[in-house]
């Protein structure tokens, strides 16, 4: 069985809706578990016993949350040291808000995580611009949301349905290719 592991940061909720998309996707491929579990919790254990690391965080002052940094900085860099997870499989996503339809910083966000899963040799999944629900909520990079309009007032829910749809083809997109490279060796 392909395990997918999902770190995610939260503040009003968007990013834990769209970890759950993307979850759902990931368990809709025969063969795959999603493991969902917070930044401030997740350990380098748990993505040394997973097939693919995700990261999905809120965006803050155009960038990645402070909790999303810190897990890397913790939990990451010692498996970068031993080059422990070249070649395991990485995506991400974000949630904005602020100014701007893609919620203000979302592709940054989302571009900055990119370096540290490039960092640790991991091959990444992008999300293609066929994919169902891209034109409401995906970037080449992933999957983004909104958790607020774009004149900064609270979005009900937290999370537009029409969002979802990119979370879940994402969540599908990376169970497939972790299922594919499971138990493989691609570097070294």
């Amino acid at each position: 069985m392909a395990e997918v592991l999902i770190v995610y940061a939260t503040d009003h909720k968007g990013t834990l809706k769209m970890a759950e998309k993307v979850a759902a996707g990931v368990e809709s491929i025969e063969g795959c578990k999603a493991i969902l579990i917070t930044a401030e919790e997740a350990t380098s254990d748990d993505i040394m016993a997973a097939d693919a690391l995700v990261l999905g965080s809120p965006v803050h002052m155009a960038s990645m949350d402070w909790r999303m940094k810190k897990f890397i900085d913790e939990q990451c860099s010692g498996l970068w040291m031993g080059d422990k997870v070249a070649g395991k499989v990485g995506g991400v996503f974000a949630c904005g808000s602020g100014f701007g339809n893609a919620g203000g910083g979302c592709e940054l966000t989302m571009l900055a995580m990119l370096n540290n899963l490039a960092e640790l040799g991991m091959v990444m999944v992008p999300l293609p611009k066929d994919s169902p629900g891209y034109a409401k909520g995906g970037l080449q990079w992933g999957p983004y949301g909104r958790a607020h309009n774009e004149d900064i007032s609270p979005i009900k829910g937290g999370l537009p349905e029409e969002r979802s749809e990119a979370c879940i083809q994402h969540g599908k997109n990376i169970a497939r290719v972790a299922q594919a490279l499971k138990g493989k060796t691609i570097f070294g």
